[in-house]
């Protein structure tokens, strides 16, 4: 028998990582004008220099030495970083085709398999968002009947707030609840009592997800996969927590399965469905030659139905109580909205068409979204083809980063990026302007699905809130307005006073 000498054990790793990293180098670099960035450690690349629960600031940071396109090392992968208003909205929409690609995230894949909508790449991406955005406008988005169900989940919001009355409590599970609602309306076809325990264990697995995400030990894991699928970890609860939702998710639709009617689609999961019956599959075709019927089975049902719930509630929720925190933070913004909704509106029921006439609201709201900076990182892009971009050379496969706190917080386009100013919305007359650089929702191909129903949510709940309630902070607490850092950006958890205001 041999002895195993550590020193030698280590040695040798070492070396191997190091002519690994070397022959990555080599290979990497034989493009010519590829967009220049900070010089790489072997192996780590640049997560030397990476702020790990805020990437973007440190991307904001490094613009500002290499300029709005530059590389970045993850490790032994080189990604390209997008900044600023200009550079993110040109590679998103006039290269739209280009950069509209996804790569392989191992914290999704592992859990999705490339189906789904959000993390779907190629032919399995186009199908699923064109049946996604087809649906959501066929149970409603946009129109009358969508506006009617938001109503509904505004008066019961309302009503849990006056039960409280006007003493503290913190909001987080009730507005995630009743905004939630409104998505599981179109993609169940009923809603949830806010109590019900599979619906609070349902918002407690997204949230919590939401939050891990963001954490180091993933963001290691997406990097070194192989090594930190080994390890104990929050990268664990994710996979834990996604098994958990799948298991719902499967369970409801095979009950949708049995009492499914053909001639009466009652929501997302009926219509997917009968797409599903409809689809005959000869058995000649090849893999090449596959209909795209062949992408409505189970498992992209699966994870359609599980983006559309995680994106159709956290973004939306997380920025209204954003708005509220706002407020209370700032209570002669409060009062401004609250006096234009009792001249344009009054007691009467907010709709959507009361927007036009309530520009300082509707500044306000867009103020909100921008200062809240909700996904700051925004979700990686890939190139779909070579591309000269800017003067750079990005070949095919590269993974791209486009940053929509640079956006967001482009000091050319926003007078006071790190305040929160309605002005930025606003003309001298008090007529509200766009802005160029507003693009929370993404941009381009890889935009949100449901930005549409998002913007009708945050008006009307938004609305409704400041007609019925002042909102303050409890006797003697100080707000804060400190972010908690996680996939998404969210306000710390804090109690809230609302006072009936009729």
């Amino acid at each position: 028998m041999f002895a195993i000498d550590p020193v030698s054990v280590l040695l040798s790793i070492t070396v191997l990582l190091l002519l690994l990293n070397t022959f990555y180098q080599r290979k990497g670099n034989n493009y010519k004008n590829f967009p220049p960035g900070p010089k790489p450690w072997p192996v780590i690349g640049n997560l030397h220099i990476l702020d790990k629960r805020k990437p973007f600031k440190t991307f904001q940071m490094l613009a500002e030495e290499y300029g709005s396109v530059f590389s970045f090392h993850m490790g032994m992968k080189k990604v390209v970083v997008l900044c600023g208003s200009d550079t993110v909205k040109d590679a998103l929409v006039n290269h739209a085709d280009v950069f509209s690609g996804r790569p392989v995230v191992p914290i999704f894949h592992d859990a999705l398999k490339g189906y789904g909508i959000v993390f779907a790449d190629g032919e399995n991406w186009k199908v699923m968002r064109r049946f996604s955005l087809t649906t959501l406008r066929d149970f409603g988005m946009g129109k009358k009947v969508i506006e009617s169900l938001i109503n509904e989940e505004c008066d019961s919001l309302v009503e849990v707030f006056k039960s409280y009355k006007g003493k503290p409590f913190e909001n987080t599970l009730i507005i995630n609840g009743s905004v939630s609602n409104v998505i599981v309306s179109v993609l169940l076809g009923h809603r949830f009592d806010y109590n019900d325990p599979t619906f609070v264990k349902l918002r407690g697995l997204i949230n919590s997800n939401f939050k891990v995400l963001g954490s180091p030990m993933v963001l290691l894991y997406n990097i070194f996969p192989s090594l930190v699928r080994l390890l104990p970890g929050s990268h664990n609860i994710f996979s834990e927590n996604i098994q958990k939702l799948t298991t719902f998710i499967k369970e409801t639709f095979a009950k949708h399965k049995d009492q499914l009617d053909v001639n009466d689609q009652r929501n997302l999961i009926d219509a997917f469905l009968v797409k599903q019956q409809e689809i005959v599959f000869p058995f000649y075709f090849t893999i090449q030659e596959k209909p795209k019927g062949l992408f409505f089975h189970d498992d992209n049902l699966t994870a359609l139905v599980s983006n559309l719930f995680a994106a159709g509630t956290e973004t939306t929720s997380t920025t209204l109580r954003w708005g509220i925190l706002l407020m209370m933070k700032y209570p002669e913004i409060q009062k401004n909205v609250q006096n234009e909704i009792d001249n344009v509106i009054g007691s009467s029921q907010p709709q959507t068409e009361h927007r036009k006439d309530m520009p300082y609201t509707d500044a306000v709201i867009h103020e909100i979204q921008r200062f809240g900076n909700i996904a700051p990182n925004n979700l990686p892009h890939a190139t779909n083809c070579d591309v000269t971009f800017r003067g750079y050379f990005i070949p095919k496969g590269t993974e791209v980063l486009p940053i929509l706190a640079s956006v967001l917080q482009d000091k050319a386009y926003f007078e006071r990026p790190e305040e929160f100013y309605p002005q930025h919305f606003l003309d001298l007359k008090g007529n509200f302007v766009k802005n160029e650089a507003f693009l929370p929702f993404s941009a381009g191909r890889r935009s949100c699905a449901g930005e549409n129903l998002a913007k009708m949510e945050l008006f009307l709940f938004f609305t409704r809130l400041m007609q019925k309630f002042t909102f303050q902070s409890p006797p003697g607490v100080e707000i804060d307005l400190t972010p908690v850092f996680g996939i998404t950006l969210s306000p710390s958890v804090h109690e809230i006073c609302a006072l009936p205001r009729n």
